[in-house]
């Protein structure tokens, strides 16, 4: 079985990878790899820095993806900054918090979630790299709705939900709608062919 090293110090993250390619590789989560400024104008940019940053520590392939919530009323924020919205020591509660307040009174609630996932050999050029992507359109909710996910999952109703936010879904209902399970299906099919 193939070995994905997944750059990524977010448990959420992994479980959702170890969870859609566990039957067509294994996958490892090293836990020093070296931090990686996310300062990329795309998604695709940022993902691409941790992969290769993790795959040129580690001398060998890895995976890194970044996501982010585009809004909408606020021309696309929080966007690739979604991680980091309400400052650089924020967290998610944080972030979440940050959001509510900007949205208040804002009639129109529409956004989405995207994922970009970059897989790179050590020392791969950007154009070398492969990319996989998902996305997941909705809409925000004025309040939190949920225990489970992360990030601003407890905000957001995936259009193709039962009006539920991921975060009052099961991990196996998210993974059918996320933007990262999507991306990360992909990232499958690509792993299953090679591998043929």
């Amino acid at each position: 079985m193939q070995q994905i090293v997944l750059a990524t110090t977010n448990p959420g993250k992994a479980r959702e990878f170890q969870d859609i390619l566990g039957s067509v590789a294994e996958v490892l989560v090293p836990g020093d790899l070296p931090p990686v400024h996310e300062d990329g104008e795309t998604l695709a940019e940022n993902a691409y820095k941790k992969a290769r940053s993790a795959a040129d520590y580690l001398g060998r392939v890895a995976v890194a993806d970044d996501s982010g919530l585009f809004v909408a009323a606020l021309g696309g924020d929080p966007g690739v900054h979604s991680a980091r919205f309400a400052g650089l020591e924020s967290n998610d509660a944080s972030n979440r918090s940050k959001l509510m307040s900007l949205m208040v009174g804002v009639p129109d609630r529409s956004a989405y979630f995207e994922t970009v996932l970059c897989m790179c050999d050590p020392l791969a050029t950007m154009a070398a790299a492969a990319f996989f992507h998902g996305r997941c359109d909705g809409w925000l909710l004025d309040h939190e709705l949920g225990e489970n996910g992360f990030g601003y999952d407890a905000l957001f109703v995936p259009a193709e939900g039962d009006g539920r936010t991921f975060a009052e879904m099961a991990p196996h209902e998210k993974a059918m709608l996320s933007h990262r399970a999507r991306a990360i299906s992909n990232l499958r099919i690509y792993l299953t062919r090679q591998n043929i």
